[in-house]
């Protein structure tokens, strides 16, 4: 979602010099925050990664976002703009997630570039043309991504479904996953599959700030989870 036009005297037009980002996932049980030098053009330097440990978000997040700036001699008024995970994920993670980078963003009025977790997936794999990005969701349940991959990953849908929903999606596309689990069912299920590493921070600050030079950006007031619903037929299913 871009900025409104009434927000755009508070979010000026980025151009092509360097900036800092701050990128952040709390999406995992085990979270990260990122700092990175941008541009010129789309490319970033990642200064540091400052891992994030599970179940504590609450507490570590703030003086970790203070530390890695301070060890860079950076105050928080350097930051230039905001890359964060949006979801799917821990509801709780998620939330504080959020909330941090709402309140910072209000403050420093800077941009903010919501990152969806599977496009971070689609993006991280060597694949081109129509993929699926899976992540297991629990319960044997996929939280699954098709994206269309010319260069920049273009998201064609985002869902929470079945194993068995995500066999008949992906015929014939490659699945491209971070969980080893899912990976191997699909290869059982005679898909092709393409197993990451799980994209972390530093994946999530590239990929926001290409979202920020394209004025893909949100205002703090608007930025939210995305806790990608089930499809309708997957919900009809179920009733039925």
């Amino acid at each position: 979602m871009q900025v409104p036009a009434t927000d755009a005297r508070r979010f000026p037009r980025i151009d092509q010099k360097i900036m800092l980002v701050l990128a952040l996932d709390s999406s995992d049980r085990n979270g990260s925050v990122a700092l990175a030098r941008c541009g010129p053009g789309e490319d970033c330097e990642v200064l540091e990664v400052a891992q994030l440990a599970g179940g504590t978000f609450s507490a570590q997040l703030i003086p970790q976002i203070a530390a890695i700036l301070a060890k860079h001699g950076f105050g928080k008024e350097r930051i230039d703009g905001f890359a964060v995970v949006s979801g799917p994920g821990s509801f709780t993670g998620l939330r504080i997630g959020l909330a941090a980078v709402k309140a910072l963003a209000e403050v420093l009025e800077k941009p903010i570039a919501a990152v969806s977790l599977l496009e971070a997936v689609a993006s991280a794999g060597d694949t081109g043309g129509r993929v699926v990005a899976a992540l297991d969701a629990g319960r044997n349940e996929v939280y699954a991504g098709e994206y269309e991959i010319e260069g920049a990953a273009k998201r064609i849908s985002e869902s929470l479904i079945t194993q068995a929903g995500l066999i008949a999606i992906a015929a014939g596309h490659t699945v491209i996953t971070p969980d080893k689990k899912l990976a191997d069912m699909a290869r059982t299920a005679g898909l092709r599959v393409e197993e990451i590493r799980r994209p972390g921070s530093d994946a999530v600050a590239e990929l926001g700030w290409k979202k920020i030079l394209a004025g893909e950006i949100v205002s703090p007031e608007m930025l939210d989870a995305n806790y990608i619903r089930r499809m309708d037929g997957e919900i009809l299913a179920r009733i039925s």
